[in-house]
């Protein structure tokens, strides 16, 4: 009876191991064990992403490429547990996330800076804003700001309810949301009672049928429904449109990296895909989708 305890106990510990194993995918198109390069993370680079993969794939039959979305947290997430090969992220990992990866993981992320982005502010097409600064922005959207209303801005809204402004978030998982905080909020909180989404284009799609709305979302999401506002730091800096030429010269208070990350230096068919997306067919791309190419 003991004897065959230890048989099963040994069985399970090995049943154990082998999905331990499996739930990693630090081989999975690296070594040539699998054709399969699974992506995950941001929402803002989700189109950019099937972009890629899609013209990819169409130069490179035996590969397959799996994009999803759900945030830069969740991309990060997975790349940290071996559920992806690579992680897009509108933020850098933080701190504490690296920390996990080596500790908990014996992963060594490598980032990638794949392109250039303005976080556009956006409202909806009929608003007569032309210009915001950083600090009305705060006044919105952080806790304890005192902004309301689009009269409050010297501002006439037709079609809203008391000249109320709707604010419009994204979720936490996001690195938008991440990175709004961050360089327009301070890192305070946000104001409760705003309308918080969890995709980019789902943003730009409730402004555009709501005239009160505001929001915040990668310059590549612009539609003929909405207005992208012009930025400045302060009262006494000139106000910057979003667009590449700003991006480029650094004059858009609120541009950012868009970023890859893979578990550790990347080899094989990741590393041909990378070195591709970085390449010229790559970078022409992020142009096509309205972002700006690495310098």
């Amino acid at each position: 009876m003991a004897k065959r305890n230890i048989f099963i106990a040994c069985l399970s510990s090995y049943f154990l191991l082998t999905m331990l194993g499996c739930g990693s995918r630090q081989g999975s198109g690296e070594d040539g064990s699998s054709n399969t390069i699974r992506v995950e993370g941001s929402d803002t680079m989700v189109n950019l992403a099937q972009a890629w993969a899609e013209k990819y794939q169409s130069e490179n039959s035996e590969i397959t490429i799996e994009v999803s979305g759900g945030g830069s947290g969740v991309g990060i997430s997975s790349l940290t547990q071996g559920l992806a090969d690579i992680a897009n992220t509108s933020r850098k990992m933080k701190t504490k996330e690296i920390r996990r990866a080596k500790n908990e993981f014996n992963l060594e992320p490598q980032e990638f800076t794949v392109g250039k982005d303005a976080l556009a502010i956006y409202v909806h097409k009929s608003n007569p804003i032309e210009e915001i600064s950083i600090a009305q922005l705060t006044a919105i959207y952080e806790e304890g700001g005192t902004t309301t209303s689009w009269a409050e801005l010297g501002i006439t809204v037709a079609g809203t309810s008391n000249q109320d402004i709707v604010r419009i978030s994204r979720q936490n998982n996001s690195g938008t949301y991440a990175y709004f905080r961050q360089h327009v909020l301070d890192d305070n909180d946000f104001k409760l009672g705003s309308i918080d989404l969890s995709g980019s284009a789902d943003v730009v799609s409730m402004i555009e049928k709501t005239p009160g709305a505001i929001g915040y979302s990668g310059m590549g999401y612009a539609t003929d429904g909405v207005k992208m506002v012009k930025v400045k730091l302060d009262d006494d800096s000139p106000s910057v449109a979003p667009n590449a030429t700003n991006v480029i010269n650094g004059t858009y208070p609120i541009s950012r990296p868009l970023l890859i990350y893979t578990p550790k230096v990347p080899t094989g068919a990741v590393k041909d895909y990378l070195d591709w997306i970085l390449g010229k067919t790559g970078q022409a791309i992020i142009e096509e989708m309205g972002y700006v190419p690495v310098e």
